[in-house]
């Protein structure tokens, strides 16, 4: 029992960075049917942008408390990451809104590439040590341990999930969202500029892939320029999961996605008799998104116009 309850503390912990980065991917399919595939490579840049920072601060002033530092290069990658995705947008993505979708969709997989090419040269290709920043002690639960910063990405997690559903639902903007991916002529002749909807919404799924980022870096403990890409796929593989154009079924998938890969890593060694460790975790999103699209194309959830944004 404290094994499946490591497993589950492990997997919420990994389902809610799945879930940020999948709602990115989900709000811009949402409004404009593009598939972001360059969305893993903003959570990378968001990440390594917060290990510049942090080293930055931690020369000019190596007395500042730890949460501080943390607090502060966040919140600066959090504006590099929104400038990056308002660019991209802009540049690669808006002068093909009316192309076939083959077009839109092979620009995104070069972006993504382009982006890993230009954050290797600027951060080099070596895996980079992201340091500690808040107390390392775990804390028991039930003979299960969970540190502090797990604590915090749990909490980020609801936070931002909560403050995303009081945008979407609650405040002009979010009705202005649900509005163009509704029908965005009618809500253009209504008042709506859907240009400036469709870039505020690249910018909050900056914002939410960059928190991920962040704290995908400061629980495991390493940054590289290839870091976005293999989660960028598994958040990808949640929201397809959960209903892709759904925010709840991004935020369900992200978190079942976790539970699943994080169980199934715990206990495949004994499920194969040892053939297979838990270095084989990564086959899970890859199993599940392949029963999904064979079983329910349309995810749990399926996708409910009036909810996407």
């Amino acid at each position: 029992m404290e094994i499946l309850l490591q497993q589950i503390i492990n997997g919420l912990v990994l389902g809610s960075m799945y879930a940020l980065v999948a709602l990115g991917y989900t709000m811009v399919y949402g409004i404009i049917n593009l598939i972001n595939f360059a969305h893993g490579e903003v959570l990378m840049v968001g990440a390594l942008t917060s290990w510049t920072i942090i080293g930055l601060m931690r020369d000019a002033w190596p007395t500042s408390p730890g949460w501080l530092v943390l607090f502060v290069a966040l919140i600066i990658s959090c504006v590099v990451a929104s400038v990056l995705n308002f660019v991209i947008e802009k540049v690669a993505y808006r002068p093909l809104r009316n192309s076939p979708k083959l077009a839109p969709l092979i620009t995104a997989i070069g972006m993504s590439i382009l982006l890993q090419t230009l954050a290797m040269i600027i951060w080099k290709p070596n895996y980079k040590p992201y340091p500690t920043l808040l107390p390392s002690a775990p804390l028991q639960i039930g003979g299960a341990v969970i540190t502090p910063t797990q604590i915090l990405i749990l909490g980020l997690t609801a936070v931002s999930l909560a403050v995303l559903m009081w945008l979407v639902n609650y405040t002009k903007l979010g009705r202005a969202m649900r509005a163009t991916a509704e029908n965005p002529r009618v809500a253009a002749l209504m008042g709506v500029k859907p240009d400036m909807v469709i870039s505020a919404t690249f910018v909050i799924g900056a914002v939410l892939a960059t928190i991920a980022g962040v704290m995908y870096a400061s629980n495991y403990g390493t940054v590289q320029h290839t870091m976005g890409f293999l989660p960028g796929l598994k958040a990808f593989t949640a929201a397809v999961f959960g209903g892709i154009g759904n925010l709840a079924g991004a935020v369900v998938g992200g978190i079942l996605l976790g539970l699943i890969e994080s169980i199934g890593s715990g206990y495949i060694g004994v499920l194969t008799g040892g053939v297979f460790g838990s270095n084989y975790s990564d086959i899970f999103a890859f199993i599940v998104l392949i029963i999904i699209l064979t079983l329910r194309p349309s995810g749990l959830l399926g996708e409910r116009v009036a909810d996407r944004a």
